[in-house]
């Protein structure tokens, strides 16, 4: 029995092998609607969630499965003061497989020790997001035919943005590969991460504040939330939240194949003018997280 806690436990080879099945189950979805036949699927949401759990649910109906679970702590006994472990222990018992998300980094590591099922992490806290950065993969992956020899600005929250964590630690294991670091001084890439991942493995990267600098040379834009909480006063909020609001004249410098990516939810750091740009890949991308969990239930429960 295998858990997904953390993106790094996937070999390259299975990261390709996912993406492969997703992209067969794309193009074949009539084969996959009885894989999971009476399978159970639990999602246990500690916090809230629209596309993570929806896709999560979307995917088992998809094989043939059923779904189980809550979507936030509240109507769950943790608000009695249950335990984590205690909780997938009894859950196990009730599903085949289980999805979670718990605002306490390291809670799905810790389910996965006490679960009789797979577990796969659906983020906690700040930590970890390893079915959004398969998601950020296979569409990467469909847009470019690649995943290496890529240039990829990331911008936004560097500092507590798990999803620009995980995707930085699965694309620097690809040939070839590039970052753009940008954001405000106040929310930098954390230094671990440069350290232990970009310049551990000679990876190029630049860190810059100014987006306009870089978007010529990127490949890909990953787009994040620049987080008002997160600023120690407000003056330098104000000073910097409009840096990284991209709007359609911030693209004229922008490769005609440039894909434009974002984890969603956006609050203003996107325009809606450009949704109906041809780069605009993040509705696609949220659509594609169904289709890398469905292959990924299908690993972890070895179903053929």
């Amino acid at each position: 029995m295998r858990s997904l806690i953390d993106i790094q436990e996937l070999s390259i080879q299975e990261i390709d092998e996912l993406i492969a099945r997703a992209n067969d189950i794309i193009a074949h979805p009539e084969a996959y609607r009885e894989k999971c036949r009476y399978k159970k699927l639990a999602t246990l949401f500690f916090e809230p969630s629209t596309r993570t759990r929806l896709s999560f649910e979307a995917a088992m109906y998809e094989l043939g499965g059923q779904v189980l679970g809550f979507s936030e702590a509240q109507s769950s006994s943790a608000a009695k003061g249950e335990s984590v472990s205690d909780t997938v222990r009894v859950v196990s018992g009730y599903a085949d497989i289980i999805a979670m998300r718990h605002p306490k980094e390291g809670a799905p590591l810790v389910a996965s020790r006490a679960a009789t099922v797979p577990v796969i992490n659906a983020g906690d806290g700040g930590h970890l997001h390893p079915t959004q950065t398969l998601t950020d993969l296979l569409t990467i992956s469909r847009e470019k035919g690649r995943l290496d020899h890529l240039t990829i600005g990331v911008c936004g929250d560097l500092k507590f943005g798990r999803t620009v964590h995980s995707l930085i630690a699965a694309m620097a294991r690809y040939e070839g590969v590039k970052f753009a670091l940008i954001s405000p001084a106040e929310l930098k890439l954390p230094s671990y991460i440069k350290k232990e991942i970009l310049q551990q493995k000679g990876i190029e990267y630049v860190q810059t504040t100014d987006l306009a600098a870089v978007m010529p040379t990127l490949d890909i834009l990953y787009m994040t939330r620049v987080q008002r909480e997160r600023f120690f006063n407000e003056e330098d909020y104000l000073r910097l939240k409009d840096s990284y609001i991209l709007t359609p004249d911030k693209l004229q410098n922008a490769r005609a194949d440039l894909s434009i990516l974002h984890p969603l939810p956006r609050v203003n750091e996107i325009a809606t003018a450009i949704d109906d740009d041809p780069r605009a890949c993040y509705f696609k991308q949220a659509l594609y997280g169904k289709y890398i969990r469905m292959a990924l239930i299908l690993k972890l429960l070895e179903v053929e």
